[in-house]
């Protein structure tokens, strides 16, 4: 099973030189397979700054929460294109004392102002511009309500002290990097329509800020200062929700101070499941990240996977087929669990996974069209991103958050210098029409005032005889719950290390458009035979996922950025 492993590692550097990067990714060539090790705490996260900010806590004596805080505060600075204030996501706390797990959502809202209709044009057709590109694709902002629960309840810090190195950062500045000004590079023409935008991202002769330049942002200093000052009021009362609000009456948008105000994060409990002896843990909805990994594994569960032998051709065309009914499923039963009832227990049922399991054959692709949601009940960008925090005392976070689209609408807050989210187009606008990634939802994820949008943001955790063996999660829009789940069947059924486990090649089916999406290291012969078994093999050459992962096996921390996009890095305490 080693060689095995290791030649299909290998041909991942034999096909790096063809695996051209989409418009939201850069390959790192040279992907590596030894993780970064530390019998202490570490952060791992995509932007090397931010991990080490993570890590000086964590050497300060802060715990997990206080550096996953810190980092989170620290990307808001050095990766504004998913790194944000002006966002969301989900936090997956760890307290190894206690055995006890905590989810944090702190998902945006719908302004209360929203309907059903907010993107239908006047033939009822979804309006795409104004749904992802407006001042209306912004929802209530959630991120800072977040870190601030998870600090004030799980921490051991204040929070004007995880927020300095943030504060430094934007005050005196950073150099930019080549993956910030590749991709500030792709996003000027969106930033040159907005004058707070284009002062913000773009220099005095309206091209983007190119890599070496020290970039100071004072207007988010300021920001971040109100909220060490004040807390969840520096920024959802005050002076920045007075910006937010002025920006969104510039623009005809929704957020007013009343919708501020009254934004919570909420804790909930995980979603759980098993996979052979392993438990796993990860986030209820609004996510349908953890629902769809347990199910998934249930369904996998009843397969000898390392039988078939990692990326065969059995083996894709099992994980292509059980990706295509969870996402099948995902269209139809998925919402804000506080509007819709949300069936959770009957979809990670082991016995609905085994019926789905036996509709599955062995030799031959089954037609999307062919497949429905399958229960008898009534009736997320690219640029997201993950970071995992693991402290000397056991205690772990997984943490993913976003702005949907990469720099979510390109509109910045004037006099505020953070972006709005775009996070609005993960309502189902009209059901039956897909979102920005060919995600097609329907009732349960319409839009309703206070509603929080379905994601796909799967940060997890995966425990051995109760303890905690690794935290993941990765970014990736719709493609966030595949990846994670080859990541963790990596790490269990194929027994890699977390470095071969981020490394191999994935795959992706969504069930809608019907497509299997394979990254170039599946070699041809592969493609081909699943092109006879009835799959229809996307022509589109894409890179799947960046997870940001570390494991432990009770003595050491062993962390690993996914080389698929530079500038991360695993910082050990």
């Amino acid at each position: 099973m080693r060689l095995a492993n290791v030649l299909c590692l290998s041909l991942i550097l034999l096909c790096q030189d063809s695996l051209a990067a989409d418009n939201s990714t850069i390959l790192s060539y040279g992907a590596r397979f030894h993780p970064v090790v530390s019998p202490g705490g570490m952060v791992v996260s995509q932007e090397a700054v931010a991990s080490q900010v993570g890590a000086e806590i964590l050497a300060a004596g802060g715990n997990a929460v206080d550096a996953a805080v810190a980092t989170g505060f620290a990307l808001a600075v050095t990766l504004p294109q998913a790194g944000n204030i002006g966002g969301g996501g989900f936090m997956l706390v760890h307290l190894a004392a206690e055995n006890k797990t905590i989810a944090i959502d702190y998902r945006e809202t719908a302004p209360a102002a929203a309907h059903r209709d907010l993107f239908l044009d006047s033939d009822g057709e979804v309006d795409n511009e104004l749904a992802r590109f407006s001042h209306r694709s912004a929802g209530v902002p959630g991120t800072v309500a977040g870190m601030v629960l998870a600090l004030n309840n799980y921490g051991t810090m204040s929070l004007k002290d995880v927020l300095k190195p943030a504060i430094k950062l934007a005050e005196q500045g950073f150099t930019v990097g080549f993956p910030l000004a590749y991709s500030l590079d792709r996003r000027a023409k969106q930033f040159a329509k907005y004058p707070a935008s284009a002062g913000y991202y773009l220099d005095d002769q309206g091209t983007a800020h190119k890599a070496g330049k020290l970039w100071r942002q004072a207007d988010l200093a300021w920001s971040l200062k109100q909220i060490a000052a004040h807390g969840n009021d520096g920024f959802y009362k005050g002076p920045v929700a007075d910006k937010i609000v002025a920006q969104m009456q510039q623009g005809d948008g929704l957020i007013t101070h009343a919708d501020l105000a009254a934004y919570r994060a909420i804790e909930r409990q995980p979603v759980t499941g098993t996979y052979h002896g392993f438990k796993i843990a990860s986030m209820p909805p609004p996510s349908s990240g953890g629902i769809h990994l347990v199910q998934m594994l249930n369904i996998l569960e009843g397969w000898d996977l390392p039988a078939m032998g990692h990326n065969s051709t059995a083996y894709i065309h099992h994980l292509a087929e059980t990706m295509r009914r969870a996402y099948a499923d995902r269209s139809q039963y998925l919402g804000d669990p506080d509007f819709y009832p949300v069936p959770v227990e009957k979809l990670i049922d082991k016995g609905y996974a085994k019926s789905l399991r036996e509709g599955i054959s062995a030799t031959k692709a089954t037609p999307s069209s062919e497949v429905a949601p399958a229960l008898d009940v009534y009736y997320e960008s690219p640029q997201t991103t993950q970071y995992s925090v693991w402290d000397k005392h056991g205690n772990a976070v997984s943490n993913t958050y976003t702005l949907n689209f990469s720099y979510g609408s390109g509109i910045a807050v004037a006099g505020a210098g953070f972006l709005l989210n775009n996070e609005m187009d993960d309502f189902s606008s009209k059901p039956g029409s897909p979102n920005g990634y060919g995600l097609v939802g329907g009732d349960a994820n319409a839009i309703e005032g206070g509603k929080r949008p379905l994601s796909s943001m799967t940060p997890t955790l995966v425990f051995k005889d109760n303890k905690a063996v690794m935290a993941t999660g990765s970014p990736g829009g719709s493609t966030i719950i595949t990846v994670v789940l080859q990541n963790i069947l990596n790490f269990i059924s194929f027994e890699m290390n977390i470095a071969e486990a981020s490394a191999a090649p994935r795959i992706h089916h969504q069930w809608l458009p019907d497509a299997l999406m394979l990254e170039s290291g599946i070699n041809k012969d592969t493609r081909q035979q699943l092109e006879a078994m009835g799959h229809t093999i996307s022509t589109r050459k894409t890179v799947l996922g960046r997870v940001q992962s570390i494991s432990s096996d009770g003595e050491y921390r062993f962390g690993v950025s996914d080389s698929r996009w530079p500038g991360g890095a695993a910082v050990p305490e």
